[in-house]
């Protein structure tokens, strides 16, 4: 039986469990970031990607707004607020007919938004890789 992708998604969210990723990502996902110029391939970085952004985006004001789902992919429209900047952004996910995440696209807006992420990202994504 299929995983329920987007309810496994949301509650991962929800509780905050990074860990749960990996029963939910394909061996060959891809990550496509709003600040790094190529696409991340394979399960590990992608859910290294996606853990670092459970630690930077998912606080107590981060909510999805508008949720638009098709077979096999969803578009997630989501508002947080991260030191004070208002950021406004999609995920879009598309997964196999496991249920499985094949694609993760995160979209941002303003670009103020964009480079704080940019650098809270780049500090997370370096601190878990001194602790590897």
């Amino acid at each position: 039986m299929p995983i329920d992708t987007l309810a496994t998604w949301h509650q991962l969210v929800k509780s905050h469990d990074a860990k749960g990723l990996d029963a939910l990502l394909d061996d060959d996902a891809v990550f496509l970031s709003p600040v790094v110029h190529k696409p991340q391939l394979g399960k590990a970085i992608t859910a290294k990607y996606l853990g670092a952004a459970f630690h930077v985006f998912f606080n107590e004001s981060f909510r999805y707004v508008r949720e638009l789902k098709s077979e096999r992919d969803a578009v997630l429209e989501f508002e947080v607020e991260i030191d004070g900047i208002s950021v406004n952004g999609v995920d879009m996910i598309k997964w196999n007919d496991a249920g499985l995440i094949t694609e993760f696209k995160v979209m941002l807006r303003p670009l103020k938004a964009v480079n704080l992420i940019h650098e809270k990202m780049g500090a997370m994504l370096q601190a878990a890789s001194s602790l590897s």
